[in-house]
């Protein structure tokens, strides 16, 4: 016999368990279940992200997103907290600098209009305004820098870990099991899952927020949706010259690289692979192996040429992790699918997950339990854009 839920989740990260802490939280009292097949969460997608959070997007919605998210990021350790205990997540707010040549200052310096009238503290740079912020730069070829201030990183795996507490203490069950496919009535009606063990969860509403598999598993109910895996590396380095205080996370839109760190020890990485699919040789795989010849031959000589401090460093480790890589305009696809009842989406975010989670999970929930969004309007990032040809072209897509 088929157990039967209300609502079955697919996948069991950060955004599905803010949705159904969300749910629950809101007032949703049906049945809820959820489906990770990685018990240790080893090869999911949110203990590699390195977590960061900013605010600095050229679309409304990926603002109010990330701004709300931020928002419930900054209150987490004192909302989430559990039997006196803080939900601790360390949450460093040390900003994120954008270094620019004229052509990319030009289109910051257009987005941060949108920016501000939502009320982003951010601020424009000029060269020597940067050389006394982080005085190991070269800022040469740097025409400005724009710096987000309440950006920051926080412990991806902690913040995870305390949805899954709070899910489950809300009801919310987790079964570490994988979902083999997807199944349907064949009259565009949802009906539930299959696992691998050919046992069978019936529910009317089905959410599948799989990350990077959930392209695959939207094909297992013959329903394509345009994401796939795409693997992204971090480096951790000790430098031999270190720099004098604590960085922001600076992205250098010059070379493509970025890195965040204090003192001798620095994450570092580059913008290798995403958003970059006329590669000819382009691959979309479950690729956790990290290349640490891409470092040595590609990221280490861009560094360099940013700051000498990086000329002398040892890669001490690093590692690969999966975005959930919406091919078509690096965006969430979220709501309802058009072609089946109780079938809704949760992926696609292209590297933005950890940050707009809280927000996204709280504003599907919406969806779900009241047929529309109040929080936030995200039906521009609904399935059928795509179809309507009325992409959601982010400018900073990092």
């Amino acid at each position: 016999m088929a157990k039967k839920y209300d609502l079955i989740i697919v996948g069991g990260g950060i955004m599905a368990s803010s949705l159904a802490y969300n749910l629950r939280k809101d007032g949703y009292t049906g049945s809820i279940v959820i489906f990770e097949k990685d018990r240790m969460y080893e090869y999911t997608s949110t203990p590699r992200s390195y977590g960061g959070v900013r605010h600095t997007f050229s679309i409304e919605g990926n603002i109010r997103l990330s701004q709300l998210s931020i928002q419930i990021y900054e209150n987490f350790e004192k909302e989430m907290a559990l039997d006196g205990d803080p939900a601790v997540i360390d949450f460093n707010q040390h900003g994120y600098l954008y270094l620019a040549n004229d052509q990319v200052l030009s289109m910051l310096k257009e987005n941060m209009k949108l920016q501000k009238s939502f009320g982003v503290d951010i601020q424009l740079m000029n060269p020597e305004e940067i050389k006394s912020f982080v005085p190991e730069l070269i800022v040469d070829d740097l025409a400005g820098a724009v710096f987000d201030v309440a950006a920051g990183n926080i412990d991806p795996y902690s913040v995870l870990q305390w949805y899954v507490k709070h899910a489950k203490r809300l009801g919310v069950e987790y079964i570490y099991e994988k979902v083999q496919t997807i199944l349907s009535d064949g009259n565009h009606q949802i009906t539930g899952v299959r696992l691998e063990s050919g046992e069978e969860y019936h529910a009317s509403i089905v959410v599948n927020a799989a990350g990077a598999w959930s392209g695959e598993l939207s094909n297992t109910v013959g329903l394509d949706i345009p994401v796939r895996p795409l693997r992204k590396q971090v480096y951790c380095v000790d430098l031999t010259v270190p720099f004098q205080k604590h960085i922001p996370f600076i992205f250098d839109t010059v070379t493509g690289t970025y890195f965040l760190g204090e003192g001798q020890k620095v994450i570092t990485g580059s913008r290798e692979g995403s958003h970059m699919v006329e590669k000819k040789d382009f691959k979309y795989e479950y690729d956790f192996h990290l290349d640490k010849s891409y470092f040595t031959n590609e990221v280490w000589p861009l560094l360099a040429e940013r700051s000498p401090n990086f000329e002398r460093l040892k890669l001490e480790q690093g590692w690969a992790g999966l975005y959930e890589y919406n091919y078509i305009d690096h965006n969430a696809i979220i709501g309802k699918h058009p072609e089946m009842n109780g079938y809704y989406l949760l992926t696609g975010f292209s590297g933005h997950g950890f940050q707009q989670a809280p927000a996204a999970g709280k504003c599907l929930s919406e969806l779900i339990r009241l047929g529309k969004y109040e929080t936030i309007d995200l039906t521009p990032f609904s399935l059928e854009r795509f179809a309507k040809n009325q992409l959601l072209l982010e400018k900073e897509v990092y």
